[in-house]
């Protein structure tokens, strides 16, 4: 699919209009007016800015264009991004929330030949959002799958945070309340790359200061309201962004976490250190979120962890 430009006239680059006479499915970018070409049948997964209105590509401009319809997470959001480019496709609320109920109309659009296109709130969809399941089942009835690509809150947090990005582990939304957190925490700690987060504001001071108790001295980046006009990244050890967080009121906008990998020239802890820790985390923890902390901050093995505490144990009896 392109798009062909066109100026505000409606007239070509050779004056002429549309060779077929049929309406011809149009948007506005920078001043001039742009002549989308028809889609293939098919459901079109399409990124959309996570800020700034202006990452957007044409593409995808013209995709959403030239939709039957498109599938939106919150349509007041979307509709803001068609209003901004002259788009007046037809949207649909596609949600968790009604995901279930609007799966089977869905199915029906695409097997009758329709094209329809499926965004987010902002970004990349499928990351954070229910669409899985409606790809999954597309793709199970034979039906086209096809992905416009472009902005990431996940890529863009990545890139910008000064942290390691060879490999990166993207977790999403931690659990919210900080045994839980903790646990999840000491899961994912040993993992061999940059850890990624989404956190709400409000819950920011207290994921931080779990992850710097849990993970230990690590560097970390904390990235808010990326591509829009107060953008700000801070960058410092977990600590330090926890005890700055920790001293303000909760900030405003979205926020990405990212946090580095284990130092690979980390000191082994000795028995007693490792005795030591379990015995706290054994006081408030069950045997196996006490293991799961214990390695998330050692860097140790769960199986040699968990021995451990079996011999403590065996040791107190």
């Amino acid at each position: 699919m392109t798009s062909r430009i066109r100026d505000i006239a409606g007239r070509d680059a050779a004056g002429r209009g549309d060779a077929t006479g049929r309406p011809a499915a149009r948007f506005t970018a920078f001043g001039l007016a742009a002549e989308a070409e028809p889609l293939a049948p098919g459901l079109h997964l399409v990124a959309t800015p996570i800020g700034n209105l202006k990452d957007i590509s044409f593409r995808a401009l013209g995709t959403l264009a030239a939709a039957d319809a498109i599938l939106a997470e919150d349509t007041r959001v979307t509709k803001t991004l068609l209003a901004h480019y002259g788009i007046t496709t037809p949207l649909l609320a596609y949600h968790e929330h009604n995901a279930a109920q609007m799966r089977p109309r869905v199915l029906a659009r695409l097997k009758a030949g329709e094209a329809l296109a499926l965004v987010s709130d902002a970004g990349t969809p499928l990351v954070s959002d229910p669409g899985y399941k409606l790809v999954e089942a597309v793709l199970a009835e034979g039906i086209s799958v096809t992905t416009v690509p472009g902005p990431s809150a996940v890529l863009t947090a990545l890139v910008v945070s000064g942290l390691p990005t060879d490999r990166f582990f993207f977790e999403g939304f931690l659990p919210a309340k900080s045994a839980a957190r903790r646990a999840r925490l000491a899961e994912i700690g040993a993992i061999p790359g940059t850890l990624v987060f989404f956190e709400s504001p409000r819950r920011l001071a207290e994921m931080l200061a779990d992850a710097a108790a849990v993970l230990g001295e690590r560097p970390a980046a904390v990235a808010r309201e990326l591509t829009k006009l107060y953008e700000t990244v801070r960058r410092g050890s977990l600590a330090a962004l926890a005890a700055e967080y920790g001293a303000e009121a909760p900030p405003k906008g979205e926020i990405v976490v990212l946090i580095g990998p284990q130092p690979v020239d980390a000191e082994r802890h000795s028995e007693a250190d490792v005795e030591h820790m379990l015995k706290e985390a054994l006081s408030g923890h069950s045997l196996k979120d006490a293991v799961a902390l214990v390695a998330g901050a050692t860097g140790l093995p769960k199986r040699e962890v968990y021995q451990r505490a079996l011999r403590l144990g065996e040791a107190d009896t």
